[in-house]
């Protein structure tokens, strides 16, 4: 009965070939993967594109395997984590450069202040991700210099799944206090450089807050992991067991 119910049930859809072999020519992270995490990554990719609708915006147009890529990369951090990664949103946006975005807010004294933000990419806590395609394409000309603005929102989506944008996402407890403590300590530490004024290991963006820190350093742990292994040891320890090994690590 079980070989039965196999045969009738229906193969999911998979990635066309000839658009996973543009994926893998154009993304050297995902060109670097082994052939098992591959797969995986190839099947979550299919199920981005059965259930996120991609739009292009201000007349950026974006053929199937542009499709595939950017739903690939968003997918590149969630091989180990799994398709619960997804949940949530359904829609990616993609300007074809960085965007303004208007910001407001009332102080103390119930004063407001507006200004814009010029962006490249951003994870709405409850609606979609927009991404830069230039500052996309960019990441993946120098795959290796600490950039990828996709792996960055999406960590802000994993990050929010608990329902706190806190720098720590959805977590067995016991690792959930220890990763707390270890990306605390790390964050404090790198406030204490900006603040002093001192060159920085990664970037300073990642200062701005503890959900910052955890973006950024993700971008680094796919595109610069040797670089973070050794300026934060405990962090990217944290991060290559929640993402699987980098891609990009050289070995110890």
């Amino acid at each position: 009965m079980r070989k039965l119910l196999q045969r009738l049930r229906p193969t999911p859809p998979d990635v066309d070939p000839a658009l996973w072999t543009c994926v893998r020519r154009d993304a050297p992270w995902i060109a670097a993967l082994d052939d098992e995490r591959a797969a995986r990554l190839r099947a979550l990719t299919a199920r981005f594109l059965r259930q996120k609708t991609i739009t292009p915006l201000s007349g950026l147009t974006l053929d199937p395997s542009q499709r595939a890529l950017l739903a690939a990369l968003c997918c590149l951090p969630l091989i180990e984590f799994g398709a619960e990664g997804l949940r949530g949103w359904s829609q990616l946006l993609v300007y074809p450069d960085a965007f303004r975005v208007n910001r407001t807010h009332t102080d103390a004294a119930g004063v407001m202040h507006e200004w814009n933000d010029e962006l490249i990419g951003e994870a709405w806590e409850s609606g979609p991700v927009i991404l830069s395609w230039a500052d996309v394409q960019a990441d993946l000309s120098e795959p290796d210099a600490g950039f990828c603005v996709a792996a960055h929102e999406i960590a802000h989506k994993l990050d929010a799944l608990d329902g706190l944008l806190d720098g720590t996402p959805p977590l067995p407890r016991e690792w959930q206090q220890q990763w707390a403590h270890d990306f605390q300590s790390a964050y404090d530490a790198l406030c204490a450089q900006v603040y002093a004024g001192r060159e920085t290991a990664i970037d300073e963006y990642a200062a701005e807050a503890p959900e910052e820190f955890f973006a950024v350093a993700s971008e680094y742990h796919f595109s610069a992991p040797d670089l973070l292994r050794k300026a934060m040891p405990k962090v990217a320890a944290h991060l290559a067991r929640f993402y699987g090994p980098s891609p990009f690590a050289s070995a110890l």
